[in-house]
């Protein structure tokens, strides 16, 4: 297999890692190092790209609150999922007329309380939980969720827990209007860390087949496509930039619904965050299994509880950085908790130096989302992930 090699000018700008590691030596591991001036890049790239879309951002992505602030002021709106998102928001002096109920399941109570606190647009994939919005939220904006093909080839796909068929989705938004909200528009998630543009156009391609059918046998016109999430972070496996993907989006698009179209949500929240983000470790134990093993293994401080459970299945590869150099060696690595699924990666064995030493610091890369906010409490007694905030 080819040696994994990580160089710190292929992920971050010298001077902001030079910035996180000056930091950093000062912290006590495990912690997670967000560079806010990385999001704000990567927010106004997105901006720059999609010029005519409105961006949620996916606040479990990672709900710090200098990370809610920065996004609040670039001129963001939100993608909620809960009541405590919500409150977390909201106290940020963030208006409700800028927060989406993004999550398909929820309760009527929690239902209630989006409404009351001013928010109008909420997602659905059911006739029960629409039913329950038309109950609780009466005429607010409703979009339906679509299952989408192609989520096979996200890093971390999809499954069939969201989202409903062509059919019954066209279903839902007639019978929104028959229950007083308003039909407003359809969603569709391709998968987080999608690889495949095209999925993107599958996807677009089944939103046009429902708008025409709408428009044409039940006179309801649809407002708004919110396209989700499923933007690459840059991880081990490299992808296209965002232009090449937005230029491939856009061209679906303006085939499909030519030079008028609808209104377009985005749902950001690994693109912006990911690589804004450095997790810290340190080597707690290096071993062997017999005396004639050909590879070590490789103990950090923090694990699949501790903020790393997108290693699962080994879907996420992180970019994993140290300052020992020399001849490196397979390992597989693992966490620190008294649990056997506790490993990162065993199949796909990382290559690190064999000049690695107990106490040493990794460097994982690319780990601004999707790690603090699920990271465990108190399993085995270790607290949640530290996150610190610069820039």
């Amino acid at each position: 297999m080819q040696a994994h090699i990580v160089q710190i000018e292929d992920y971050y700008n010298p001077e902001n890692f030079a910035d996180i590691k000056k930091f950093a030596d000062t912290q006590e591991t495990p912690f997670v190092v967000i560079d806010r001036r990385i999001i704000r890049q990567h927010y106004n790239d997105l901006t720059g790209f999609f010029p005519f879309a409105k961006i949620y951002y996916a606040v479990k992505a990672n709900p710090g609150n200098e990370i809610l602030e920065l996004l609040r002021d670039q001129g963001s709106c939100f993608d909620i999922a809960s009541t405590y998102e919500l409150d977390k928001v909201l106290a940020l002096d963030v208006s409700p007329e800028r927060c989406s109920y993004g999550n398909t399941i929820k309760k009527r109570k929690d239902i209630r309380y989006f409404y009351e606190k001013g928010v109008r647009l909420y997602v659905s994939d059911s006739e029960p939980d629409l039913r329950n919005i038309a109950l609780e939220a009466p005429g607010s904006k409703v979009y339906i969720r679509l299952l989408t093909e192609g989520s096979h080839t996200a890093d971390w796909p999809l499954s069939r827990k969201f989202g409903c068929q062509t059919d019954m989705a066209v279903d839902l938004l007639v019978l929104a209007k028959e229950l007083g909200l308003e039909p407003y528009g359809v969603s569709f998630h391709v998968g987080s860390q999608q690889r495949d543009i095209s999925a993107w156009d599958a996807a677009i391609d089944k939103v046009k087949t429902i708008f025409d059918w709408l428009k044409n046998e039940q006179g309801i016109q649809l407002k708004m496509i919110n396209m989700g999430g499923g933007f690459p972070a840059n991880y081990l496996n490299r992808t296209n930039d965002l232009g090449t993907y937005a230029d491939e989006i856009k061209y679906y698009l303006h085939e499909d619904f030519g030079d008028e179209l609808p209104e377009i949500i985005l749902e950001p929240g690994r693109s912006l965050c990911s690589n804004a983000g450095v997790l810290v470790s340190e080597v707690v134990l290096i071993s062997r299994k017999s005396t004639s093993s050909l590879h070590r293994w490789v103990y950090t401080d923090v694990g699949k509880f501790s903020g790393l459970i997108e290693t699962l299945g080994e879907s996420i590869k992180y970019p994993i950085y140290t300052e020992r150099t020399g001849e490196q060696e397979e390992c597989v690595i693992a966490g620190p908790t008294c649990d056997s699924a506790d490993i990162m990666y065993e199949d796909h064995k990382y290559e690190l130096p064999l000049s690695l030493e107990i106490g040493d610091r990794l460097y994982w890369f690319s780990t601004g989302a999707y790690t603090t906010s699920y990271s465990a409490i108190e399993f085995n007694g270790f607290p949640p992930l530290k996150q610190y905030v610069i820039g």
